[in-house]
């Protein structure tokens, strides 16, 4: 049992929102930070108490701020979306992140990576993923009891609280949505948008072509209606004055009929 401050030793504690670390060594991290969390963001967009983050310090005691942690993502099921300074465990209902995510970098070191994964298995995380770009490496770990353990074969493997599934390629990871949508750059999203856009512009068109082409059927029958009733008129008309010449035949007495 972890012993708490009293509240007012407690509020007087600054916990800092930084590190003073950056976020990512380079450009490949970064990259692969970004595509992590924006698509974990995506995928609960609808849901209300998931909350996802990139590079936020995770404090799991109150009155104690040198204990923390950064994940490179962390998702929080049960927490409400929202902006946040860090994490604050006690102020979270007391739920600790589910699931965390580390990108590799070369600067890395083994000791860090090694205090990493005895914070996440003393604090509670239940899943604990660890991709290494440069050797196209990734690491997986789920929680047993009170330990994190290996999980031995990671390609094809889905994640059971995110539903995602993971595909070693040999070039580089994919992540896929439990839709089967792959994981995207913000480019690649674009892309698509942008292809959406296209797809959605060629079928209002093509719906208008057929709009007008059925104008265009709507008017030539409509010109074939005119047409028909001119023409019945136009018998019609023939049909009187042939009427009226019958009648003044046989108003001079002559037989129509032989003529």
């Amino acid at each position: 049992m972890v012993q708490q401050l009293p509240t007012e030793a407690a509020s007087a504690i600054i916990y800092p929102d930084s590190d003073g670390q950056p976020m990512a060594d380079n450009t490949k991290q970064f990259r692969w930070i970004v595509v992590i969390k924006e698509n974990l963001e995506i995928l609960f967009a609808d849901v209300a108490d998931v909350f996802i983050a990139g590079d936020l310090l995770w404090y799991p005691i109150e009155g104690d701020n040198k204990t923390c942690q950064a994940p490179d993502a962390l998702i929080a099921f049960g927490r409400p979306k929202g902006d946040r300074g860090s994490y604050k465990q006690w102020e979270e209902n007391n739920i600790a992140p589910q699931v965390v995510f580390e990108i590799l970098s070369p600067g890395n070191r083994l000791k860090d990576m090694t205090k990493k994964l005895q914070f996440y298995e003393r604090y509670g995380v239940e899943e604990y993923y660890i991709y290494d770009p440069n050797r196209i490496d990734l690491v997986g770990l789920q929680r047993s009891g009170d330990k994190l353990n290996v999980i031995e074969e990671m390609n094809g493997w889905v994640s059971p609280r995110l539903g995602i599934r993971f595909e070693l390629k040999p070039d580089t990871l994919e992540i896929f949505s439990p839709s089967g949508q792959r994981f995207l750059t913000p480019v690649e999203l674009d892309q698509l948008r942008e292809q959406e856009r296209q797809r959605a512009e060629q079928e209002r068109q093509r719906a208008e072509q057929e709009r007008q082409r059925a104008e265009q059927e709507r008017q030539r029958a409509e010109q074939e209606r005119q047409r028909a009733d001119e023409a019945l008129a136009q018998l019609e008309q023939e049909q009187q004055r042939y009427q009226a010449l019958l009648e003044q035949l046989r108003e001079r007495g002559i037989n129509p009929e032989q003529l």
